[in-house]
């Protein structure tokens, strides 16, 4: 069904295909069959397990080895209509209308060619990569979405190259293993002195940074990039500056001249083929001040914890898009359970409202098991429970003395020779 003819339409209207878009969808059709549903994006809205992107390069599957079905044929499973190519320019939240902007018209960008009204507005639009100043977007990639990541990977399948990746969060740390077991040459930067650095405690991540680098992956701890350009010859340069750390100040003249000489050598650029920032997410203020919603750009649209309802009659959110009680709602785990309420919430069901558990985290890199439950801090009270060359627990205990966090590491099991 095409937009033009969609304009009276009403029902449910969800904004985003990803995992949490199409969990609601699944959600309501298990329990309603016929409600009409109007799925918008702004891409194909293939259906496509959005994890596996950090560990596909080295598996050797492109972008679409890694579609499960396409927008269409998922759109006609489903029984809903779908937008795709289609981005919505603005939410009338008073009279329960949206305005939309195909991209397969020839019309200005700017042009608002049809409307569609909702009894129920889900947004599930996501979160985007940050790019810092120092990070141009014309010359650095993100593997946030499987577009980008099939045109990453069609660059890299020419031979073995050289990339830097930007940000040693979860997602930097397993790009980097993964490109690693791809046979490509790593360079790691982070503003921490130790991959997860925002997440866990020193003496965690300590373990973390020795089995990143005893792979081979070139890690670069305490440094920030001031600058991205192209070469002459297509490669990328990059620049960077060590951070002063607190025993900087604390040393003599010999060891002042011998430390200046070693940030002089780490102060080179680096000259690499390819650049992924890992730098973060935000989530885009458009479409939630066009709502009305409460809504934070670091944490997501504020929902009641219980219905997953906005502040905005009407309109719920789930996913990478959404807070709860100022935490950032971005883990798989939840998806399920978050979009049961919603689909109940949405039908006049009665339920028990959404309770929500913060999923166990789950490191995928091989050379290293990391797992870690709760709600980790790097700053806090971490308590060793274990510590042995093989494991290492710790719990992160609250101002009661209640754990609210554990983390387990464990060195890999080596095959038998």
């Amino acid at each position: 069904m095409s937009a033009e003819r969609s304009s009276t339409s009403k029902g449910v209207v969800i904004i985003g295909a990803g995992l949490a878009g199409w969990h609601v969808i699944d959600a309501i059709r298990a329990k309603d069959k016929d409600i009409p549903i109007t799925l918008i994006t702004a891409d194909s809205g293939d259906r496509y397990h959005k994890p596996m992107l950090t560990m596909a390069i080295s598996q050797n599957k492109s972008a679409s080895d890694l579609v499960r079905a396409t927008g269409n044929d998922a759109a006609e499973a489903a029984n809903i209509n779908l937008l795709a190519n289609t981005e919505v320019s603005d939410i009338d939240a008073a009279s329960q209308q949206l305005y939309l902007v195909s991209a397969n018209r020839s019309d200005p960008a700017n042009t608002s060619y049809a409307t569609i009204s909702y009894d129920k507005l889900v947004l599930a639009m996501g979160a985007h990569p940050i790019f810092p100043q120092s990070l141009p977007e014309d010359l650095v990639w993100h593997v946030n979405h499987i577009e980008r990541f099939g045109q990453l990977q069609e660059k890299l399948a020419t031979g073995s190259q050289h990339v830097a990746i930007v940000g040693a969060g979860m997602v930097g740390t397993e790009i980097a293993e993964d490109l690693l077991k791809a046979g490509h040459e790593v360079t790691l930067i982070d503003l921490n002195d130790a991959p997860l650095s925002q997440m866990l405690p020193p003496k965690a991540t300590a373990r973390i940074a020795q089995a990143v680098k005893s792979q081979g992956i070139n890690f670069l701890g305490s440094c920030q990039v001031s600058d991205v350009t192209r070469k002459d010859n297509g490669k990328l340069q990059v620049s960077y500056e060590p951070l002063a750390s607190e025993t900087d100040t604390d040393t003599d003249t010999d060891t002042d001249t011998e430390a200046d000489s070693t940030a002089a050598q780490q102060r080179e650029p680096l000259i690499v083929d390819h650049v992924i920032a890992s730098t973060g997410l935000l989530v885009d203020d458009k479409l939630p001040a066009a709502a009305g919603v409460e809504f934070n750009r670091r944490t997501g649209i504020v929902v009641d914890a219980t219905t997953l309802r906005t502040n905005a009659s009407s309109i719920y959110a789930i996913g990478d898009c959404m807070s709860i009680n100022g935490v950032a709602c971005r883990y798989v785990a939840p998806l399920r359970a978050q979009a049961a309420t919603i689909a109940d919430d949405i039908l006049g069901h009665e339920h028990d409202g959404y309770e929500h558990k913060p999923p166990m985290i789950r490191l995928k890199n091989k050379a290293i098991s990391v797992m870690v439950t709760g709600v980790p801090q790097a700053a806090g009270n971490w308590q060793v429970k274990t510590e042995t060359d093989e494991e290492l627990i710790m719990d992160l205990l609250d101002d009661n003395n209640e754990v609210s966090a554990t983390v387990t590491i464990k060195a890999p099991v080596m095959p038998k020779a």
